[in-house]
């Protein structure tokens, strides 16, 4: 259940806001949330997510994780390529880890297998970044639950790529009428 606060802003991502008969969870001015359940918390979180890590991009372009990557670029976003295997990806590095992406990271976008997200999910909450992201495929109960519990919003099992085109098709809803 989300809850209204009418307290004043957080000053950090993981405040907790109390009222006198209210808790609400922020992150900035989003409450956090389990994307897959909340359509709302998950537009909200694609229009004011600039920065997005891929971790498991590829640089070869028959890849999804490739061409998610060059969409999203091409739409604004700022993309780091995090995979360990790969030197650059079109001229831009390609980071061994989450911890030496040089900014700040709104979304952290998983390709890889789901038994790898667990430990992606650890490398989220030590950076600091908001929404873990499993694309198609990637999904693990246990890591969800670890990732809301620590304030990060989650989606899994859901293109990133593929919401925010529905969303950019209808700015209003993000859905078809």
């Amino acid at each position: 259940m989300r809850l209204l606060c009418l307290c004043p802003p957080p000053t950090t991502r993981m405040d907790l806001a109390l009222g006198t008969q209210h808790l609400a969870l922020f992150q900035g001015n989003i409450p956090v949330a389990d994307l897959n359940r909340d359509k709302q918390a998950r537009n909200e979180v694609i229009l004011h997510s600039p920065v997005i890590a891929i971790v498991g991009r590829s640089n070869d372009h028959y890849y999804s994780s490739y061409q998610v990557g060059e969409y999203l670029q091409q739409h604004g976003f700022t993309v780091y390529n995090v995979n360990p295997n790969v030197d650059e990806i079109d001229g831009a590095p390609s980071y061994a880890s989450l911890q030496e992406v040089p900014e700040p990271i709104d979304i952290v976008d998983v390709f890889r297998r789901s038994e790898y997200l667990s430990e992606i999910v650890d490398e989220a909450i030590a950076i600091g970044a908001k929404t873990v992201w499993g694309q198609l495929g990637v999904e693990d109960e246990a890591a969800r639950q670890k990732a809301l519990n620590a304030g990060l919003n989650v989606a899994m099992n859901l293109c990133l790529r593929t919401e925010h085109e529905h969303l950019m098709a209808h700015p209003l809803h993000g859905e078809v009428d």
